[in-house]
């Protein structure tokens, strides 16, 4: 296998609730306009609001692995530019995701026993993760989305050229992932915002879950990580190895510090569900 661990789905005891302490920043304001480095939230027509957002402003990096630690598909390292945009400020959290479920009527995905609330919804295929994406639009009436694969980096990287945002070498206890600190001793996915945020305002953008993208993941670098695939161009398989792979990003609870540096990919069938694998949104402009 070329990661340390694959994504079989994981048969996993029932874990104690961590106490790792979790930031209550105060309730972002619901604006018309966006603001550069904001968090603001968008109103549902059924009431309350969606995640909380930040705006990205638009801008070009280095994509790709620039330090030589990474693995071939993440090369060629090449110039992006990128629109501003704005990104989920945590991954989807249980509770945004199971209102969405108790509004279309759709079964809710397990937790694997360690709660709900502000953990990390996991256990989402990509078509469902699609889904949530346009219902978001339809409640707003903004156009939300799953980020591509550059606009991930991009902002992950939060101006950043290093393997992590913060430097080269890993930091212990900076985020959820195998061997990483004492909080990760918890093996399991943290509630999102136990660590600290890169310089963009982004939490758990290394570790915690692999995210998933709107773009097809290839073995190299050729463009796909800039577009976003429809969702008609996604088709379900029987054997997960056929067809369209998609894009995962950002390393997850259950792999070593190297697999969840900056560059760093994965994909997956997308019938995929696993215990190591969510989402965060994206919003246009």
């Amino acid at each position: 296998m070329r990661r340390s661990s694959t994504f079989a789905v994981l048969a996993l005891a029932a874990l104690s609730a961590c106490n790792a302490p979790v930031p209550r920043d105060e309730e972002p304001q619901v604006v018309s306009t966006v603001k550069p480095g904001i968090p603001f939230r968008d109103k549902l027509k059924i009431g309350g609001t969606g995640p909380e957002m930040l705006r990205l402003p638009a801008g070009s990096f280095m994509m790709g692995d620039l330090q030589g630690q990474g693995l071939n598909d993440e090369l060629p390292a090449h110039r992006v530019k990128v629109r501003a945009f704005a990104i989920g400020k945590y991954e989807v959290t249980f509770d945004e995701y199971d209102r969405f479920c108790e509004n279309t009527k759709r079964q809710k995905p397990l937790d694997a026993e360690w709660g709900r609330d502000r953990q990390p919804v996991m256990r989402v295929d990509w078509i469902d993760a699609v889904a949530y994406t346009e219902w978001l639009s339809v409640q707003t009436g903004f156009k939300y989305r799953l980020p591509t694969e550059a606009e991930w980096e991009y902002a992950a990287r939060a101006g950043t050229d290093t393997d992590y945002w913060w430097g080269n070498e890993y930091e212990m206890d900076r985020a959820s992932c195998f061997e990483c600190g004492q909080l990760a001793l918890a093996w399991r996915a943290l509630p999102v915002g136990s660590f600290q945020p890169n310089p963009f305002g982004l939490y758990d953008t290394v570790g915690n879950l692999w995210e998933w993208t709107a773009s097809e993941w290839t073995p190299k670098y050729k463009g796909a990580e800039q577009r976003a695939l429809r969702r008609s161009q996604v088709k379900i398989t029987a054997n997960y190895l056929d067809g369209i792979q998609i894009a995962m990003r950002g390393g997850s609870w259950n792999l070593n510090p190297k697999d969840s540096r900056v560059s760093s990919r994965y994909y997956g069938a997308p019938q995929s569900k696993t215990t190591n694998l969510g989402f965060r949104v994206a919003r246009d402009l």
